[in-house]
């Protein structure tokens, strides 16, 4: 697949996450793996039941609003949890880097020329959310930026449907924050 063919049926957001990767395969793949694993998959699984209980606190909240109340307080603690175990994973994934998102991929710059078709692990801390991700994905394309850097572009693969569904989440909330923070500067006067 070509960049121009490059899965152009998902929105694209550009945001700003904490990024790792190794060359599916290799040794520093498997260092990746077990690495950020159980608190990495802690902070995922955290989002991940989140997501899946939002239903149930709508209908909780219809029928009993003083405990809706309650158990939005309770998921207002394991968030501030969520977002300090972030913040200290994200600082072991190394620095923030800004990237270009999609449900079907991700676009970054690096120093060194990645071959496509390159199977690669990613682990990426997503924020404010905060979401952790565990995925794998392939080198569609590497070319030369003029800052001397390389664009890499990267297909996932063997994406789930919940993690598809977060990525999801995540790009329309990005949209959502970036459409009011546009209104304001609209409304506020130079």
């Amino acid at each position: 697949m070509s960049s121009d063919e490059e899965s152009r049926e998902f929105f694209r957001i550009e945001d700003r996450v904490a990024l790792r990767f190794a060359v599916a395969g290799q040794p520093q793949a498997d260092q990746l793996n077990t690495l950020e694993s159980p608190l990495f998959d802690l902070l995922g699984e955290l989002h991940l039941l989140d997501y899946e209980s939002q239903h149930l606190l709508r209908q909780i909240a219809e029928r009993d609003r003083t405990l809706a109340s309650y158990l939005k307080g309770l998921n207002r603690r394991i968030d501030l949890l969520g977002r300090t175990l972030a913040t200290e994973l994200s600082g072991d994934l190394g620095p923030q880097q800004d990237i270009t998102l999609s449900e079907g991929g991700l676009s970054f710059r690096h120093l060194q020329p990645i071959e496509p078709d390159t199977p690669l692990n990613l682990s990426l801390i997503l924020l404010p959310a905060p979401l952790g991700l565990r995925l794998k994905g392939r080198v569609i394309y590497c070319r030369k930026e003029s800052e001397g850097d390389w664009l890499v572009g990267v297909n996932f693969e063997d994406l789930g449907d919940a993690q598809r569904q977060l990525l999801a989440r995540h790009i329309v909330q990005k949209q959502a924050q970036e459409i009011r923070a546009s209104k304001q500067q609209e409304g506020t006067p130079s």
